[in-house]
């Protein structure tokens, strides 16, 4: 069953919620490969993807954090170089040909919008959003 979008992914910042659609759309896309025995074959394109994805997300994010002086924003961009790092290092292994990738790599998706979306982006929604970002 597809991942529906949920109000509570909001960060109530247009341009950041639409870019975190995107994130679900690829685990949506990555979900319905596997289902249909394609995960592997589908899973250098999403990664591909992937790694554009978190580029301009994360530059998006860092950008306003930096523009209006988010006090969190050197803790955040940790965590992204992380996140960079590892969506580097699953694409590095797919192009190896590691077996049996395509769970970590859902694993990961969905740990990124649990986790990192509900946690960690929800800190600098209100923030933002006082600044007048919406």
């Amino acid at each position: 069953m597809p991942l529906a979008w949920k109000n509570e992914y909001s960060v109530n910042i247009r341009e950041i919620d639409d870019q975190h659609r995107q994130l679900v759309s690829m685990i949506n896309e990555l979900d319905r490969a596997m289902l249909q025995g394609q995960g592997k074959q589908a899973l250098g394109t999403i990664l591909g993807s992937l790694i554009s994805y978190a580029g301009s997300h994360f530059a998006t994010e860092e950008r306003l954090m930096r523009q209006h002086g988010f006090p969190g924003y050197e803790e955040h961009a940790g965590k992204h170089a992380k996140m960079t790092e590892k969506v580097l290092d699953l694409a590095r292994q797919h192009e190896a040909g590691r077996p049996a990738l395509t769970i970590e790599v859902m694993k990961f998706l969905q740990d990124w919008l649990d986790k990192h979306i509900l946690g960690t982006d929800k800190k600098y929604g209100p923030f933002l959003n006082a600044k007048g970002v919406i």
